[in-house]
């Protein structure tokens, strides 16, 4: 537990600790007696935005959810091999997921902002793991670091509720962002969102990789080509386990694939 807490991967005193900020190996996920994702071997690099791709039902979200323990919450999930994560199996007994979750923050597919007031989204999470600094200093740089400070600096009182779709959004990562983590998962952060909101998105995520490492899972193909440095195209096979199908820098994956099925699937050939 010490290796999770004592600091992240790769911005210990300015100097890389671990190659990669998070890593996943021989990753198989089940429900009940389902096997819903098999053998996934996944280096993530540190502050950058790895996209992960595939057709519906292949296992995306499942195993974006297992690098911050969000399976856990599910009773009949489990999960068998590593993460590792500044040296640390993430899955090890004696880590406490709630400490994973404040390192691995996470942003789900609806914007999902609590019935409170902006300025009281932002500050909750920091406030609950026994932040003692100036609060309103670190509302304000989470709202700028989400780029919303300027549209919402002067209605800090109001409800969360009452922002537009893209608005609430960017206020879920400004209240990821208050913990301090380390790594942001978006699970389809802009499935919901009108084009204009999703291009703020992006351009904010491109924005945040100097300080954090970013994964996503879309089911937008131009969405991944735009903001991603690396993508995971996942398959699944006939008895319907997902499986890791081809990974690599993303403009290799998307103008020179090595698997067929990855240029189907990129191409609209199929999923």
């Amino acid at each position: 537990m010490t290796a999770i807490i004592d600091g992240g991967p790769h911005h210990t005193n300015g100097t890389v600790t671990h190659r990669y900020a998070i890593e996943a190996k021989k990753l198989n996920i089940f429900y009940g007696s389902f096997h819903a994702v098999r053998d996934i071997d996944l280096q993530i690099e540190p502050r950058k935005i790895t996209s992960m791709i595939g057709p519906s039902g292949c296992g995306k979200s499942t195993v974006l959810r297992c690098f911050n323990r969000m399976n856990d919450l599910i009773a009949s999930a489990r999960t068998e091999g590593e993460i590792t994560y500044n040296g640390s199996n993430i899955y090890a007994p004696t880590v406490d997921p709630v400490e994973v979750r404040r390192r691995v923050g996470m942003v789900f597919q609806k914007p999902n902002p609590f019935p409170k007031s902006i300025y009281e989204n932002v500050a909750w999470g920091a406030r609950i793991n026994g932040f003692k600094g100036d609060m309103d200093r670190l509302v304000e740089e989470s709202l700028r670091s989400a780029a919303l400070w300027d549209e919402v600096k002067d209605k800090l009182q109001q409800s969360g509720l009452g922002l537009s779709g893209g608005q609430q959004q960017r206020l879920c990562i400004a209240r990821t962002i208050a913990v301090k983590p380390d790594i942001i998962l978006m699970d389809e952060p802009c499935s919901s969102l009108d084009p204009i909101a999703t291009l703020k998105i992006e351009d904010l995520m491109r924005e945040l990789t100097e300080q954090y490492t970013i994964m996503i899972v879309t089911h937008n193909m131009q969405q991944a080509a735009r903001v991603s440095d690396y993508t995971a195209f996942f398959m699944v096979d006939d008895n319907r386990t997902g499986h890791l199908a081809e990974y690599g820098q993303t403009k290799q994956i998307f103008t020179n694939p090595k698997e067929k099925r990855t240029e189907d699937y990129i191409t609209g050939r199929f999923g």
